[in-house]
């Protein structure tokens, strides 16, 4: 039976839940997060200090959705080597699932679905709180499971010493 909880009301709790499940996938593929102090568009740093060859971290944007929700702005383009993590069914916790991707990968996703030609993005963002289908097919090759972290932060040539 599937754990679901009404809607929080509160979009700190879901910024909660989220970054709560996303330092638990972290953690659960061996990695360490370091919780920025400010918040400039870095929600979380994810590194690897034992088990490479030299210290690895990748900074973490995060975007928590009750149910789904795909966003993409271009103030995150300034960032080098961020990753933006779609957290999203957080209101059950058997159908929660978390996308991993780029900027670059979310921008490609955002021109396969025509995004990039709104006027919304035009002024710098998109916004979608209704995924369909087609962006869920998009976004299943980002998924992450088990292990899937590490390969994300660290590379995949490098294997998980906890897997």
């Amino acid at each position: 039976m599937a754990y679901t909880i009404q809607h929080p009301g509160d979009s700190q709790k879901v910024e909660l839940l989220g970054r709560n499940r996303l330092m638990d996938e972290l953690l659960r593929d061996n990695l360490e997060v370091a919780v920025p102090v400010r918040d400039h568009g870095i929600d979380l740093i994810a590194y690897a200090d034992r088990a490479v060859l030299s210290y690895v971290a990748r900074p973490i944007q995060m975007k928590a959705a009750w149910a789904r929700s795909f966003a993409i702005d271009r103030k995150y383009e300034k960032f080098p080597n961020l990753i933006i993590a779609y957290v999203w069914n957080l209101s059950d916790r058997e159908r929660a699932v978390t996308y991993a991707l780029s900027y670059m990968e979310a921008l490609g996703i955002a021109d396969s679905m025509g995004w990039t030609l709104t006027a919304s993005w035009q002024k710098g963002a998109y916004a979608n709180n209704q995924p369909g289908q087609k962006l869920i097919e998009l976004l299943e090759p980002f998924r992450m499971d088990a292990g899937s972290w590490w390969k994300r932060i660290v590379g995949a040539d490098v294997p998980n010493p906890c897997p």
